[in-house]
């Protein structure tokens, strides 16, 4: 018999994401490393190709040259929150991205998934959707934490339908709730509880399944088809 939502009494804290890679079948996420990872991401960022518009929502970048970058790498690589990991292409070896859990707090299930940013190469693909759902699956289903959120800045069209079509659920904007790079924020909070992930997750696996795209990699069906039934 399941318990209620609200019945908490047999509740123990989480456990604190481990330092560890999380495998998937198009991606992986590597726990961040200088020496591993920063040369490729400093490509995936601002090499050829790279995204002009990637760091208009960040709270830092874009950087004046490749050093700056990969002490920015170094310096992040070792925090346990936020816990960063570069999303790392299986077939070629390289990272292409970077993701992170923060606002870690085990004691009421809680945890945050952000500092989101795909290289050019790795945006619109199967690993950027995959990369989200190793995170979640990893919250929900090894760590068993309650919920999952996604923040971003309410002026960011692109993060939030993001959000939307990963399976988040809006729940409103927190006005004024910070200042970066001399810019108000307004924030758009956005979340996944553990009764809703066996759907969600669902809907991520269908999609990720190899039989869901044609010989040139293009989808058959879309995330949101899926989840429409």
């Amino acid at each position: 018999m399941s318990r209620e939502p609200d019945d908490l009494t047999t509740w123990t804290p989480r456990e604190h994401p481990a330092r560890e890679t999380l495998g998937g079948n198009v991606v992986r996420l590597e726990p961040l490393s200088a020496r591993h990872h920063a040369a490729d991401l400093w490509n995936a960022a601002q090499g050829e190709g790279a995204d002009p518009t990637l760091w208009d929502w960040m709270g830092y970048g874009p950087f004046p040259d490749q050093k700056t970058f990969s002490d920015w790498v170094l310096l992040h690589a070792t925090t346990s929150d936020p816990l960063f990991f570069a999303v790392v292409d299986v077939a070629s070896g390289k990272a292409q991205g970077m993701v992170s859990y923060l606002r870690i707090e085990p004691a009421h299930g809680v945890i945050e998934i952000g500092h989101i940013w795909f290289g050019g190469v790795l945006q619109r693909t199967r690993g950027a959707t995959e990369a989200i759902y190793l995170l979640a699956r990893n919250a929900f289903d090894t760590l068993g934490y309650r919920r999952l959120e996604w923040k971003c800045n309410a002026a960011n069209t692109r993060s939030r339908k993001a959000a939307i079509r990963f399976g988040f659920t809006f729940e409103g904007v927190f006005r004024q709730h910070s200042i970066v790079k001399g810019r108000n924020r307004d924030t758009a909070w956005f979340s996944i509880i553990d009764s809703e992930w066996p759907a969600i997750r669902e809907g991520f696996e269908q999609w990720l399944d190899p039989a869901n795209f044609d010989d040139a990699g293009m989808q058959r069906r879309s995330l949101a088809e899926i989840r429409a039934g």
